[in-house]
């Protein structure tokens, strides 16, 4: 799929280095892709505003990408089923069986995998 045209929200961005949270967000602004962070505790990295919720980021986000331990899930997905958002990626790590059912249950594609690696940025 073509992320190019899409705005992909990453929970538990991170201004730290070794977390996926960062990785994830800075390489995919490295290629160019229309990203945003959303953390909690708010933040800055590499020139990115943290949001502290997906009602905050001023756009329409189509795609989320879940990098938060299993209990922030289920308060993460409910964020995006009221933001309307259609897909979202569980990235290892960031699994829990009835966040995923709550995401489908919404009309969400949700997928359990990698998103970096099944779409080619790694």
């Amino acid at each position: 799929m073509d992320y190019q045209n899409k705005h992909i929200a990453v929970f538990g961005a991170s201004e730290d280095p070794s977390k996926y949270g960062y990785k994830i967000l800075t390489a995919l602004a490295a290629n160019a892709l229309n990203v945003y962070g959303i953390n909690p505790k708010g933040g800055h990295v590499k020139g990115y505003t943290f949001f502290a919720s997906l009602a905050d980021v001023p756009v329409q986000i189509d795609v989320a990408i879940m990098v938060v331990p299993p209990a922030a899930l289920p308060g993460a997905v409910e964020q995006c089923i009221a933001a309307g958002v259609r897909e979202i990626w569980f990235q290892p790590g960031a699994r829990l069986e009835s966040a995923y059912r709550a995401a489908q249950k919404a009309g969400m594609k949700a997928v359990n995998g990698c998103f970096m690696v099944e779409n080619g940025f790694w």
